[in-house]
């Protein structure tokens, strides 16, 4: 059985309640927090809300960057970080892997929060144009399967195209540069590119990617300390009560955290989703989905069971 609602609402009510009964004095255990440069675990962190949530369970937060999901799930693997969050693709290659990852939750969809992106003189007009052409990404982030998915909709091969792997900060470089056509990139990477440079969305993921946020753990460390990752996902989940609707006071927040001015973060947190929730069947089967399509392509090494990496339902 998979995490259910209810149990997810009574383990955030249990991680909220060891406030108030208190706990060990002394916060002496590390949690290592993984996250990316933008979002709701930059901003729990930016308001310095975890430690005082982890102090009465004997823990304290070590928080460490990543330039994207693959980098902070090969971390995961490395039993290097305990928690952090990432797209709808990188578990899915992490899984593949071997990685003891576990689905722990996820935010709403958000597929305006990642595109193909030209420059504003492209001749490029239409993702069927691509053919032939250099497209940056970050491989196994996720905008892979967006990519995928925009390709087969326009009735292209993977294999139509030069796909060129790059990290956000390289892919826009080579962007910029001019060595690669289109670039495939999330927010708030997105964002600014549309604002500095005029870059064009080519396509973004409506109707062919949820762009899901997912919340995961390292196995044996979500086994061991269940309560340690639900306090993590309560305060994230009172972050997201706090900021939704308003997000120019969280553009505001995050700009010195992100190094990005306000109105980039704005419209990047403009299209954010907000909202932790247990994984139901349905977000299940579109993990799956993108499993079965990469194995399809010969990208993934191995048939992969999202649903055996789903956190079960605590008794």
């Amino acid at each position: 059985m998979t995490f259910s609602r209810r149990s997810f609402a009574a383990g955030l009510a249990t991680s909220l309640g060891a406030l108030a009964t208190g706990g060990p004095a002394r916060a002496d255990r590390v949690l290592r927090v993984g996250y990316q440069k933008y979002g709701t675990m930059l901003l729990l962190k930016a308001r310095g809300a975890l430690d005082p949530a982890l102090k009465p369970l004997g823990f304290r937060a070590e928080w460490r960057e990543f330039p994207g999901g693959p980098q902070l799930l090969e971390a995961v693997n490395a039993k290097a970080v305990d928690i952090g969050v990432v797209g709808e693709t990188p578990p899915i290659f992490a899984q593949g892997a071997g990685a003891p990852l576990v689905y722990l939750a996820h935010e709403p969809p958000a597929p305006k929060s990642e595109a193909i992106v030209v420059p504003k003189d492209s001749p490029i007009r239409a993702v069927a144009d691509l053919k032939g052409r250099k497209v940056a990404l970050n491989k196994g982030s996720n905008v892979h399967y967006l990519l995928v998915r925009a390709l087969e909709e326009a009735g292209l091969a993977y294999t139509d195209i030069q796909t060129v792997f790059l990290a956000p900060a390289d892919g826009r470089a080579a962007f910029d540069g001019g060595s690669v056509d289109a670039w495939v990139i999330w927010d708030p990477f997105l964002a600014a590119v549309e604002v500095s440079s005029g870059a064009r969305i080519l396509q973004d993921a409506t109707g062919l990617a949820a762009n899901h946020q997912f919340y995961v753990g390292e196995r044996s460390f979500t086994e061991a300390q269940p309560q340690a990752i639900d306090t993590v996902l309560a305060a994230i989940a009172a972050i997201d009560r706090e900021t939704n609707g308003v997000t120019e006071a969280a553009a505001r927040e995050l700009s010195p955290a992100v190094g990005m001015p306000v109105p980039i973060l704005s419209r990047a947190l403009a299209r954010q989703s907000w909202g932790v929730t247990p994984l139901s069947p349905e977000v299940v089967a579109g993990q799956q989905r993108i499993a079965d399509m990469f194995l399809r392509l010969g990208l993934l090494p191995r048939p992969i069971q999202v649903a055996e990496a789903v956190r079960q339902a605590r008794s």
